[in-house]
């Protein structure tokens, strides 16, 4: 093989010929050696970061379409992915990329069943929860102060359930500016202001005014705070009176006395309690017939409908002056309690916290009840009064024959006629004043 430039022989290479000159003027041209010159070697430079090649991404397995190198080979990228190896792979150096599909077994779909369940369990244990704590904490406020075992002589209790309900003109924890708004006075002590009785059976609820006016009889009765007993006059007297000389116990004992009938709870409520129970709420709606005025009790309504908050309520129920007779203001007060009742025992009202509790901590701090009474029973009590002016219910006041004394006598036959029909829990057919 001839390794020299084309043209030239071993002849060429002669030293006769090799590194002389010509005797011509010019140089030789087709008789010379051709001058190979090498480029200039470029100057150093620092080499430029390898960049990185994407990756092809084949089907786990696939190991074609790639030259095979020796393992002393180095391309100067380094990218630590092993050519002809499946991109899913599981062994080492498969780290990088994105992976195929999942192996092995999919993961199991949601068990939607499972969960409701789970989240309704939560749910009711939940307001269970809230349901318990409501319930104690609203019996803890209760004021437990009536002990009806003082009370001598009981008539036996016949079915049902008798309420006597009082209001009071308790002026206690209230300021002189409380006073002085709702006008109330400053007295000293209390006295009953309104009494009513409230039956509760299979018949429907029966609300029964008893004028504070009312002619009576105040038995013998043992004290409530000293315990001695007294004997009783056999004078009659105001009903209110009972009140006055030995609190609720003797009222109590008095009324069953002149009627016959078993009183199984006592619920009393003094000025200032009724009041914030109606502020509350926000108001009573109700329709006055016929616009009254009285100084006394500050009331100025005219006639229609219209919303009384807590003072204008409080002179509502009060009033008594503006009127001909005590009934009158009895059966104002029966109509209030009946609209208070309906708007206050709602289910919106039952199940928003923001109306419910400022409406329980309003009523059950002021209320006074008997030992006995129960959180249940009184919750009784209070959705009974809203069926009183619908449905079964009934509202009337103690059936009167006259005056004694400037006192309203009560009509015996009518009242025995009543009372044995509240006792027996019978349908009433009596009528009231």
């Amino acid at each position: 093989m001839n390794d020299w430039p084309d043209g030239w022989t071993d002849d060429n290479r002669s030293g006769d010929r090799y590194g002389q000159g010509s005797a011509s003027e010019r140089p030789e041209s087709a008789r010379s050696m051709p001058h190979v010159q090498r480029r200039p070697a470029p100057p150093p430079q620092r080499p430029a970061p390898p960049r990185q090649r994407p990756v092809p991404q084949q089907p786990s397995g696939y190991d074609g379409g790639y030259p095979q190198y020796d393992e002393g080979y180095d391309s100067g990228y380094n990218t630590g992915q092993v050519y002809g190896a499946g991109s899913g792979g599981h062994g080492p150096g498969s780290g990088g990329g994105d992976r195929g599909p999942a192996q092995g077994r999919p993961r199991p779909a949601p068990n939607w069943g499972r969960r409701i369940k789970i989240g309704a369990l939560v749910l009711v244990v939940a307001l269970l929860g809230v349901s318990v704590g409501t319930y104690f904490w609203a019996d803890s406020k209760l004021n437990r102060a009536v002990d009806l075992s003082k009370v001598i002589e009981r008539p036996e209790a016949g079915k049902g359930t008798n309420y006597l309900i009082v209001g009071s003109d308790s002026r206690e924890g209230m300021t002189s500016e409380d006073k002085k708004r709702l006008h109330t006075g400053s007295a000293d002590g209390k006295r009953t202001d309104s009494m009513m009785i409230l039956h509760t059976g299979d018949n429907g609820p029966t609300l029964v005014s008893l004028p504070r006016d009312s002619n009576v009889e105040i038995p013998s009765f043992v004290g409530s705070e000293s315990g001695k007993k007294y004997p009783g006059t056999g004078k009659t007297t105001k009903l209110n009176a009972a009140y006055a000389t030995d609190g609720p116990e003797l009222l109590v004992r008095t009324v069953e006395f002149n009627t016959g009938l078993h009183i199984d709870h006592y619920v009393e409520i003094g000025f200032g309690g009724f009041a914030k129970i109606v502020d509350a709420i926000g108001g009573v709606e109700l329709d006055i017939p016929k616009a009254f005025k009285d100084k006394w009790s500050g009331a100025d309504f005219p006639a229609g409908k219209q919303t009384l908050d807590g003072q204008q309520a409080l002179a509502f129920v009060r009033t008594r002056h503006a009127f001909t007779s005590d009934l009158d203001r009895t059966k104002n007060q029966q109509k209030f309690l009946a609209a208070l009742a309906s708007q206050t025992a709602t289910f919106s009202t039952i199940i928003n916290p923001f109306k419910l509790y400022p409406t329980m901590g309003a009523g059950l701090d002021t209320l006074i009840v008997d030992k006995d009474m129960s959180l249940w029973s009184l919750g009784k009590m209070f959705f009974a009064m809203k069926g009183v002016t619908g449905g079964d219910g009934t509202s009337m006041n103690m059936p009167i024959a006259g005056n004694v004394g400037g006192n309203l006598a009560w009509d015996k036959a009518k009242v025995k006629q009543l009372m044995d029909q509240l006792r027996n829990d019978e349908k009433v057919t009596v009528k009231g004043n």
